[in-house]
């Protein structure tokens, strides 16, 4: 019987000593789609859920068509933090010099004004405790976190508060959201539902 060939592991299995860094996320082949770099760690991506893949899509496109000409909607794309973060919101509104071209694999915190995270089981102690405090941390100045409420969006709204550098809540939108920073928004959050499920409801 022939012996099989030893599968060598990829480069990212065994950290090493002191962690990954931000510029690590850009070395590392193989890496697997919408991999963060949290506190130094690598945190993978579990499979999107309906809810989740609709939510993204709908902020992205909704914000997309009423932002300023001069600000950028991105989804699931990295922001630089520090040496040892490097999250991946799901959508983020930058400012347009903040685009260097297509080839470009991150984003600086500073040029983010608007960080979105749509929580998953698995994200929700990430998106509810640890990656407020890294946002805040890094003065991007609004927050909107997107929970699933048996299938149905809620947005809890946060602006950063100057004096004491950490997010203060400024609002919970269950069915439609209307803000007027960091631009003028309103949305009908029920069009995150699937149209089937809206017909049957009514």
């Amino acid at each position: 019987m022939g012996v099989e060939p030893e599968v060598s592991k990829p480069r990212w299995v065994v950290p090493p000593e002191g962690g990954w860094t931000a510029d690590d996320l850009d070395r590392l082949p193989n890496l697997p789609p919408h991999t963060e770099l949290i506190d130094a760690s690598l945190v993978f991506a579990t499979p999107q859920t309906l809810f989740h893949s609709r939510a993204v899509g709908f902020f992205r496109r909704q914000l997309e068509s009423v932002s300023p000409q001069d600000l950028e909607v991105v989804a699931r794309f990295t922001i630089d933090i520090d040496r040892q973060n490097r999250p991946e919101p799901d959508v983020v509104v930058v400012r347009g010099d903040a685009i260097e071209g297509s080839e470009q694999t991150r984003f600086p915190a500073e040029s983010v004004l608007l960080a979105i995270e749509v929580v998953s089981t698995e994200s929700r102690t990430r998106d509810r405790e640890t990656k407020p405090v890294k946002y805040a941390r890094a003065k991007i100045p609004h927050y909107w976190r997107v929970e699933n409420n048996e299938g149905r969006a809620v947005v809890y709204v946060f602006e950063l508060e100057p004096a004491t550098g950490q997010y203060t809540s400024t609002g919970i939108f269950p069915d439609r959201m209307k803000v007027f920073v960091p631009f003028p928004v309103d949305l009908d959050l029920s069009q995150i539902t699937p149209r089937r499920r809206q017909t049957a409801e009514q």
